[in-house]
């Protein structure tokens, strides 16, 4: 009898078991969705779907790709206030070749989580966006008050994973940014803002530097106009402000390297770049005066309309 229990009880649990594992078998296993099906299916990225079938570039099916990417997903809202700005009244009066920058430009090829960017802080990346002469376009990030891209584009959503990548819903259109852009978005550049607009109310820099150019901006830091003894009244500042303009998009690449490279301000006057660097700089510039430790510190911010080079030191001209 005993002998009969112990059968019984181990076939029970076969049959269990068994029944168990063929139950497995024939379970469905739900693969992650790529970038593009979370898109199709979020009632709030309706316009960016649109966007994405109607740009140039075949953009669907790239983000439905391996990847990885990161997708800075504007709203529908975010679309609608973007039209609205720039004079659309809808998609298909924008450009399919413009909306195709505008477009690469809200993605990372990487996977960038929001720890990422809040353990960085602030800085620049590259996006998918190309400016003069296919250079890869910059975005500056921000996290001291939430995420935010280029001082106009808030994280709302952040890391909705997909299998190819990540997408972050933000809520308003990031435009082909200028060398302005930048300078109004990077808080390090609050002074030569104001120096820009406040100091110089005679000359209209912004619109200036926010027109086609290209332009090459060498940017002083708020830290570059401390040193100063003192920042210099109007005209002279006006000056000295067009001293840090070459005409053209000259990036680090266009230098010689080792060597001197010299280039023509808009001001008038020359300046000497000369690589590498010392003291930690990647490059030294001699300006009008003599000065020849102005250091370059960060190179190829690049914007639609031109590129940065963040300097530690005002240059000065022949005054």
């Amino acid at each position: 009898m005993n002998y009969l229990k112990k059968i019984s009880l181990v076939s029970i649990l076969f049959f269990a078991f068994t029944s168990c594992s063929s139950d497995d078998d024939n379970a469905v296993v739900t693969q992650p969705q790529n970038i593009v099906e979370i898109a199709l299916e979020s009632p709030n990225l309706t316009s960016l779907v649109a966007a994405l079938t109607a740009a140039d570039g075949d953009l669907v099916n790239i983000l439905g790709g391996d990847g990885p990417f990161t997708v800075l997903a504007p709203t529908n809202e975010a679309f609608a206030a973007f039209l609205s700005a720039n004079g659309f009244s809808n998609l298909e009066e924008v450009p399919t070749d413009v909306l195709s920058q505008i477009l690469l430009n809200h993605v990372i090829m990487a996977n960038v989580t929001a720890s990422d960017l809040t353990t960085t802080g602030a800085g620049y990346t590259n996006t998918s966006a190309s400016g003069p002469n296919n250079n890869a376009m910059s975005l500056y990030f921000n996290t001291s008050d939430g995420v935010t891209f280029n001082g106009v584009s808030t994280v709302t959503t952040a890391d909705i994973v997909a299998s190819n990548g990540t997408i972050h819903i933000v809520d308003a259109v990031i435009n082909i940014p200028t060398v302005v852009t930048f300078a109004a978005a990077d808080p390090s550049f609050s002074t030569l803002v104001t120096a820009l607009t406040e100091l110089t109310p005679a000359t209209d820099f912004l619109s200036v530097l926010q027109g086609d150019g290209p332009f090459t901006v060498f940017a002083p830091t708020n830290e570059a106009f401390i040193a100063l003894p003192a920042i210099p009244e109007e005209e002279a500042l006006t000056q000295v402000l067009l001293y840090h303009v070459v005409s053209g998009n000259v990036t680090s690449s266009d230098l010689t390297n080792p060597g001197e490279t010299t280039a023509e301000t808009l001001q008038g006057d020359s300046i000497t770049i000369t690589l590498p660097g010392t003291e930690g700089t990647i490059a030294n510039v001699t300006d009008a005066s003599g000065a020849s430790d102005i250091g370059i510190v960060a190179v190829d911010v690049q914007a639609g309309n031109g590129v940065i080079h963040v300097l530690n030191k005002v240059m000065i001209p022949n005054l």
